[in-house]
């Protein structure tokens, strides 16, 4: 929502014309284009003749040479007074109607925004100081927002109120959530509290810092006394990395309690409960001690026999193996080998699958990306042999910001979890990732588990970032392992327990006889088949509403999906295919008796409503009554759909859980999902083709049907009557033209 006063501060900006001194849109929404611009115009009022984004050193040294400790009445310039003023409109603070003046509104909107930044004891008064000055100029809140608590604001209050008057100490954002300045300020903090110097002291977690944790930050129960400070920067790390301790400066029995808890979950074993070195580090930063021990491994590198024994005789149990190589000029050849698996399972170790092909690509993640990998890791880990169930883990190698996670990432891994879905949730998709994307990711449903690449301490999304809850391995260190033959250099990792590999495998290899892509090339002909066998058929009645061309451009449309589905159930696309084209085309009823089911679950929802609380009347049935309709571009009713996935849960085609028919509620989101997403609907048209022929006796072997089986699975789609006897035989005709434009792609 635009705000008038924020208008106010961009028309201000704009008054400068200065080389430097970008225009701002006016639009009334802050943003860091404003709040650069706003610093920008302080430099420039200052007499700083190269204008940067950046409110660095010249500029906090240049500010307070000129103005002094603060800012207040007495001191600055109208433009300055102005830039203020600014300031704390688009900080949601009333700054006084940018007149130019430290009038009382300023003041005490100074006075307040101190308050909340928790600066209040070490600034009192209403004047505003350099540091003070450059917390404004930020997009940093200080007010809790979001998912933010109470007592994660409170610590960093705390923070900035002990801390803020060192020299490198800067007003971290106050607003209850853990983020990358908090850490960096929660560093310093633990520096200072060492005793190192304003020159010494940097926010990293570095070996001075770690020797300082080691001889004096180890607490235990009772600690207080000279260690409180201590105390309260150990329990401030518990809290940012969402444990619900106290902040009061005692190791109770209590707060040991919950760090015994972390450190089972961070498997920093054998658990104590004391915040030794091992526990500060998990809390600091992203790898935590990188010397400690790991039980599993990840490599680009075979393993072959000498190399699965030197791993094992170094304490590694489990080791990640990628499915396939990157897709990029001049890949590795990081992929599983022939044979490898083997080794390593002689060499007591177990396997988890990764799939990457171009992860450290932004633009390489998208939902159509995602389906194409769905496909691919399905058919590579098929291949090895990886058993039903299996976590595959795929690779987000990159740093991507919290609005990429939001535009590319989720976007991404919706598509690529849809297809495995619609493949039958043979795997697992699990990823390879920093924290926040694993935690975003596993918050959205969309991934079973997280191998976390920790090893990128600098990444913004995992400094500031708690471990991800569905952890399965945290990778933490480059190490070599072994000696001679056996030589290898892998990434440590730690393993939760969560996923313990795979060590028995089955390989399916390369299946020359399933469907491919369909050859564009071909478009043209198979149109022209397919219109011509309808016109010499006298069928033209078919197409009411669509064309024989239109439906034919649905199915290729399709044909990846389509193709994807035909190979994992490995049964003929053709198959597929002529039910699409049949069914896509517009039955004048159907959108009509559409109308009619959608009213019908809306009666049902008042219903259970009224049911809930029953104050008048109950809500009036609709009339006539239909609870389910054919729907979707290959018309489908939804106790049909529940009924066939239930039929291949029951066989072990696919893994999902059973649903009832006759619970509307399921049916209704089956019916709805139906309707309105055709990848879905055309999905179930396989399910539906196996539970037809379980029906009809026809043979499990899909790809061998003979033209009777054929029949008979068409025919069972559209029912048991003549009708649908007359519809297996003109459908099986339709999977004849496709079959024969099929058999030529696939050689």
């Amino acid at each position: 929502m635009a705000d008038e006063m924020v208008e106010r501060a961009q028309q201000f900006i704009n008054s400068y014309n200065v080389s430097g001194i970008p225009k701002v849109e006016v639009n009334g929404k802050t943003s860091w284009t404003v709040m650069y611009a706003l610093t920008r115009a302080l430099q420039y009022e200052l007499g700083i003749t190269t204008l940067s984004d950046t409110f660095g050193p010249t500029t906090l040294s240049t500010l307070q040479s000129r103005f002094g400790p603060q800012i207040d009445d007495r001191t600055g310039s109208n433009n300055v007074y102005r830039i203020i003023q600014s300031g704390l409109y688009c900080k949601g603070y009333d700054g006084g109607n940018i007149d130019g003046t430290y009038n009382g509104r300023t003041a005490d909107s100074v006075a307040e925004l101190k308050s909340n930044m928790g600066v209040g004891g070490a600034y009192p008064g209403s004047g505003l100081q350099p540091k003070v000055f450059k917390a404004l100029l930020t997009m940093d809140p200080y007010v809790r927002v979001g998912n933010g608590t109470e007592q994660v604001r409170t610590i960093q209050q705390w923070l900035n109120g002990r801390y803020v008057q060192r020299r490198e100490f800067f007003i971290c954002p106050a607003d209850g959530n853990f983020s990358r300045d908090v850490q960096k300020a929660l560093v310093f903090a633990l520096q200072y509290e060492i005793g190192m110097s304003d020159d010494v002291a940097n926010g990293r977690f570095g070996p001075g810092t770690q020797d300082g944790v080691r001889t004096q930050a180890v607490l235990g129960l009772g600690s207080a006394d000279g260690a409180k400070q201590f105390v309260h920067l150990f329990q401030a790390a518990m809290r940012f990395n969402g444990w619900d301790v106290a902040f009061d400066g005692f190791y109770s029995g209590s707060l040991l309690s919950t760090v015994v808890d972390f450190q089972r979950f961070a498997q920093l074993l054998p658990t104590t409960g004391t915040a030794d070195f091992r526990t500060w580090a998990s809390l600091l930063v992203s790898t935590g001690d990188p010397s400690r021990a790991g039980t599993a491994a990840d490599c680009i590198t075979e393993i072959t026999p000498a190399r699965a024994q030197a791993l094992r005789a170094a304490g590694y149990t489990t080791v990640g193996r990628y499915l396939t190589n990157a897709n990029v000029t001049n890949p590795k050849n990081k992929k599983i080998q022939p044979g490898e698996l083997a080794n390593i399972v002689a060499g007591g170790l177990s396997v988890f699958p990764i799939y990457q092909t171009n992860g450290g690509d932004p633009e390489y993640f998208n939902a159509q990306q995602g389906a194409t990998d769905a496909l691919a890791a399905l058919e590579a880990a098929r291949g090895h042999g990886f058993k039903s169930g299996t976590t595959i883990y795929f690779s987000v190698d990159y740093d991507a910001v919290d609005e990429e996670i939001t535009s590319r990432v989720i976007p991404h891994f919706r598509g690529l979890v849809n297809r495995m879905t619609a493949y039958g949730s043979e795997y697992r998709v699990g990823v390879y990732a920093p924290r926040n994307i694993c935690s975003r990711l596993s918050k959205a449903g969309l991934t079973a588990a997280s191998f976390v690449s920790d090893m990128s301490t600098g990444y913004s999304g995992n400094l500031g970032f708690p471990l991800p809850k569905d952890w399965a391995f945290d990778q933490i260190a480059t190490i070599t392992v072994g000696s001679g033959t056996g030589f290898i250099e892998i990434d440590k990792d730690v393993a939760s327990g969560r996923d313990v590999g795979q060590s028995q495998f089955a390989p399916r290899g390369p299946d020359t006889a399933l469907d491919v892509p369909f050859d564009m090339s071909m478009r043209g002909g198979l149109t022209s088949s397919l219109v011509n066998y309808i016109v010499a058929n006298g069928h033209d009645d078919w197409y009411r509403a669509r064309s024989a061309e239109e439906c034919i451009a649905k199915v290729l449309d399709m044909d990846a999906l389509i193709t994807g589905l035909a190979r994992s159930f490995r049964m003929r696309k053709s198959l597929i295919q002529a039910v699409v084209f049949w069914e896509y085309q517009a039955d004048f009823t159907d959108e009509g008796v559409d109308v009619l089911v959608d009213a019908y679950y809306n009666w049902k929802d008042a219903q259970a409503a009224w049911e809930q609380n029953p104050v008048g009347s109950p809500p009036t049935p609709p009339t006539p009554i239909f609870d389910d309709s054919s729907t979707g571009v290959a018309q489908i009713f939804g106790r049909t759909a529940i009924r066939a996935r239930n039929h291949c849960i029951d066989a072990d085609v696919i893994s999902a859980p059973i649903q009832d028919t006759e619970d509307w509620r399921a049916r209704r989101a089956v019916w709805n999902q139906l309707r309105n997403d055709d990848d879905y609907n055309v999905s179930i048209v396989p399910l539906i083709h196996i539970w037809s022929a379980f029906l009809k006796g026809v043979t499990t072997d899909r790809l061998r049907y003979s033209d009777a089986d054929n029949v008979t699975v068409l025919a069972r789609y559209n029912g048991t009557n003549e009708d649908a006897q007359e519809y297996g035989r003109r459908a099986r005709d339709l999977y004849n033209i496709f079959e024969a434009y099929n058999a030529v792609a696939r050689g």
